[in-house]
C-alpha cells in the first residue's frame, strides 16, 4: 500500500495529497502516517511547498470528515435508539443508555472532536458520532479544522525535516498509536465496570 500511495502522490502532487487524505478519513486503513510525512519529504525534492502540502492535506481531511459527519446525521440518535430498543437486549444496552451517551457528547463533544483528530484511526471515526449527536456543523468544522491542522502540520514538518528518512516516522507513530489505544481500552474498561456496578447497585436497591 505504501508504494501505491507514494507513487500516486508523486504523480498528482497536491491533488494526489488531497485525494489521499480524503480517502484516509473515510477508509482509516489508509495511513496518514505515510501520506503526510511523504508529503513533507516531497517539499525537499520538488517545487512543492510546506504551505501548499498543508492546505491540500487539510482540505482532503475536511472533505472526508464532512462525508462521515453527514453519514452520522442520516443515522441520527433517534434511529439508533429505535434499533437498540428492538435489539439492544442482546448486548444489555437500552435506549436510555443511548440518550445518556448522546447527552454526554452534547456536553463534551466539541473537545472530543478536537483531540480525537490527533489520534490515528479514531480521528476519522469521531465524525460519525458528531453527526449523530446533531452537533452544529459550523462548530464541528471549526474544531475539526483546528485538530486536523495541528496533526497535519506536525507530520508534514517531520517529513520535511527527516528528508529521505521520512519512513522512520511510521515506526514512532505505531508506538504512539499503541500507547493511545491501550489507554483508550483501559478507559473504556473502567467506564464499563463502573456502569455495570451502578446498574447492579440500582437493581439491588429496587429489589
Amino acid at each position: 500500500m505504501k508504494t501505491w500511495i507514494t507513487d500516486f502522490m508523486e504523480q498528482f502532487g497536491y491533488a494526489g495529497i488531497l485525494l489521499m487524505l480524503a480517502l484516509e478519513n473515510i477508509f482509516p486503513p489508509i495511513p496518514s502516517e505515510i501520506i503526510l510525512p511523504f508529503g513533507g519529504f516531497m517539499t525537499t525534492t520538488s517545487d512543492m511547498t510546506i504551505t501548499g502540502v498543508l492546505i491540500a492535506a487539510t482540505a482532503g481531511s475536511l472533505l472526508g470528515a464532512v462525508v462521515l459527519y453527514w453519514i452520522g446525521r442520516m443515522l441520527d440518535v433517534s434511529r439508533l435508539e429505535r434499533i437498540v430498543e428492538r435489539w439492544g437486549g442482546w448486548i444489555r444496552i437500552s435506549g436510555k443508555d443511548i440518550r445518556r451517551a448522546d447527552a454526554w457528547f452534547d456536553k463534551y463533544g466539541y473537545w472530543t472532536v478536537l483531540f480525537c483528530r490527533m489520534i490515528p484511526l479514531v480521528r476519522s471515526l469521531i465524525s460519525i458520532p458528531a453527526g449523530m449527536s446533531g452537533m452544529k456543523f459550523g462548530h464541528f468544522l471549526l474544531f475539526t479544522t483546528i485538530g486536523t491542522l495541528a496533526w497535519n502540520l506536525l507530520l508534514i514538518l517531520l517529513g520535511a525535516a527527516l528528508g529521505e528518512s521520512w519512513e522512520d516516522i511510521a515506526g514512532y507513530m505505531d508506538t504512539y498509536s499503541n500507547i493511545v489505544y491501550v489507554l483508550l481500552a483501559a478507559g473504556v474498561l473502567i467506564l464499563g465496570l463502573l456502569y455495570f456496578r451502578r446498574r447492579q447497585t440500582a437493581g439491588k436497591a429496587r429489589g
